[in-house]
């Protein structure tokens, strides 16, 4: 890597991802590191050009106070203690916070803002090649952010080298396969395997009701899938994968507890025997979406709303039902198309439509019908953690409803959920 680069070790800090991002902010790449580096594990990083001591309130681990190895205390480049042992050097407002931040990474480190998606995409294209060399990577391709990056920078680095397979479990929304084929194979000129699994999928879940059996039967048979088509490809040694800087961070240090594990395409049976490629790892996601757009993805892609990997098998609430499903389908795509019509599609951080499996009578053409409803979600959040309802215009909710019940087979009622998180949750299984 050839971007100057601040080291934050971690001393219990809560704070350490907040810490890395302001440093990125600047125009300065920097990396997060337990506390017992070593001196020649610090000294084997690229770039170094200062070192941030990060205390906390979970620096007391197993009853002893933890501190890096006192050879780093006089480490060739400057090391400024945060937040540790009583001293505070960072201000609680934002302005002297970046004020503070700036005067230590330029004004006493003397690093240049050189971290930007240029140079990063340039660095990990030269790595890649380095650690693939003429071997061959499979990629599954779920035309989420982070694998349609992945795929992105992996076609830049090898080309056909790549195998992407895309599995089509008949839970995406509406156009979504569609758009991975036409971005990689028809415009990317990408070796992409399409794999229509939709029957399989919908047959297995045929009567489950429950939502965590739901979702092991989809990533269960996902597996499966993925595994038969990797099974029929020659000379494959390495796995791509779309692992990110939070995965990572979430999946916890030694002073900081696991928030959750992560794995992408976890489970794959050992004699496989697939070297990883993370080429995204040390990215958050905001710089994740930005790797994309320079790589010339289409931001119906890049901006992708937060998708659960069980997709829309957790928006048919209940035993899923393909007239029901598609009933989801359908009136997601047209709450997202008018969101996009309306000036929402940036403004909202997450919107989608779920029907549960209760109907209700209704009038249909003079006559009696019994139907679904169709439940609108429309949140705010920064965290995920905590969720605000957006307030959406009522005529626009009206003309939408209008729209759903015209044009969705099945539904005769419209209903807007207006319960923030807690205590209703983000998604509704």
């Amino acid at each position: 890597m050839k971007q100057d680069m601040i080291v934050i070790l971690d001393l219990g800090s809560e704070e350490n991802a907040r810490l890395a991002r302001e440093i990125r902010a600047l125009g300065v790449y920097s990396e997060i590191h337990p506390h017992d580096i070593t001196l020649e594990e610090l000294k084997a990083l690229p770039g170094v050009k200062g070192v941030i001591l990060n205390g906390g309130p979970n620096r007391v681990v197993d009853g002893v106070e933890i501190d890096v190895s006192r050879d780093i205390y006089n480490y060739e480049a400057p090391v400024l203690l945060a937040d540790h042992k009583g001293d505070k050097p960072w201000p609680a407002d934002d302005a002297e916070r970046k004020t503070a931040l700036s005067n230590f990474v330029f004004g006493v480190c003397g690093a240049e803002a050189n971290w930007n998606m240029d140079n990063f995409i340039a660095d990990q294209v030269e790595l890649i090649r380095q650690q693939v060399g003429d071997k061959k990577v499979l990629l599954a391709l779920s035309g989420g952010v982070d694998s349609s990056v992945v795929a992105a920078l992996l076609i830049k680095a090898i080309g056909k080298q790549l195998t992407c397979v895309h599995v089509n479990h008949g839970l995406l929304r509406k156009g979504e396969p569609e758009q991975v084929v036409k971005v990689f194979r028809d415009e990317m000129d990408a070796n992409l395997v399409y794999v229509d699994a939709v029957d399989r999928f919908l047959d297995k879940l045929s009567g489950v009701a429950d939502p965590e059996q739901k979702r092991k039967l989809i990533g269960a048979e996902f597996i499966r899938v993925f595994e038969e088509e990797a099974r029929k490809l020659c000379g494959i040694q390495f796995l791509g994968q779309g692992t990110i800087y939070p995965d990572i961070i979430e999946s916890g240090t030694k002073t900081v507890k696991a928030v959750k594990s992560h794995h992408n395409v976890g489970g794959l049976p050992e004699d496989l025997d697939f070297a990883l490629v993370e080429p995204l790892k040390m990215l958050f996601k905001d710089e994740v979406r930005a790797c994309g757009k320079a790589l010339g993805l289409p931001d119906a892609m890049v901006y992708r709303q937060p998708f659960p990997g069980p997709g829309l098998g957790v928006r048919c609430l209940g035993a899923i039902t393909r007239d029901r499903l598609e009933a989801v389908r359908e009136s997601d795509a047209i709450l997202r198309e008018e969101f996009a019509r309306n000036g929402l599609e940036g403004k909202v951080w997450q919107y989608f439509t779920a029907i549960p499996d209760i109907k209700s009578v209704g009038v249909r053409d003079n006559r009696r019908a019994d139907e679904w409803c169709v439940i609108i979600r429309a949140v705010n959040t920064v965290d995920a953690m905590t969720a605000t309802v957006e307030n959406v215009p009522f005529e626009l909710l009206q003309h939408i409803t209008g729209r759903i019940t015209a044009e969705v087979k099945g539904v005769n009622r419209v209903l807007f959920d207006l319960t923030p998180k807690p205590t209703g949750t983000i998604e509704w299984e």
